[in-house]
């Protein structure tokens, strides 16, 4: 098992040795552009919209995740990171995460919510102490 372990570090040790960062730079703006291209046909109002283009931005992280493969780099790494984020600052920059603003349901709804437990716990209670106290009929 060491012997594999070893060799496993090894080959992690030797891969991250020979990523070419250089070839991975130079291959990630093609992708940067496919994604543009395909961005181009969503409505930049909808951008914010995920469903919108979804799979533009898989084939986007897959053509990153293989130009990161070729160069014989990890991914994801902080190059292939920073590029992305590069990415999402072009696009997704004025997207912002709306705050959900959280009520409590009306009161008959909360008490009704409330007590159908505490009355079934009750019951289960009732149930099982009856039941130890009339074992001689079961």
């Amino acid at each position: 098992v060491n012997g594999l372990m070893t060799l496993g570090f090894a080959g992690a040790r030797q891969q991250s040795e020979l990523c070419n960062e250089s070839l991975m730079l130079e291959k990630l703006p093609a992708c940067g552009k496919s994604f543009e291209e395909m961005m181009k046909k969503v409505d930049s109002k909808k951008w914010c919209n995920l469903t919108e283009f979804i799979m533009y931005y898989d084939n986007f992280t897959q053509c990153t995740e293989r130009e990161a493969n070729n160069a014989s780099c990890f991914w994801p790494n902080s190059l292939a990171e920073g590029f992305i984020t590069g990415i999402h600052k072009q696009f997704f920059s004025n997207c912002t995460s709306e705050k959900v603003h959280w009520e409590d349901p009306p009161d008959e709804i909360l008490i009704t919510l409330i007590l159908i437990p505490v009355l079934l716990t009750c019951a289960m209670i009732t149930l099982v102490v009856w039941c130890s106290k009339r074992s001689d009929i079961l």
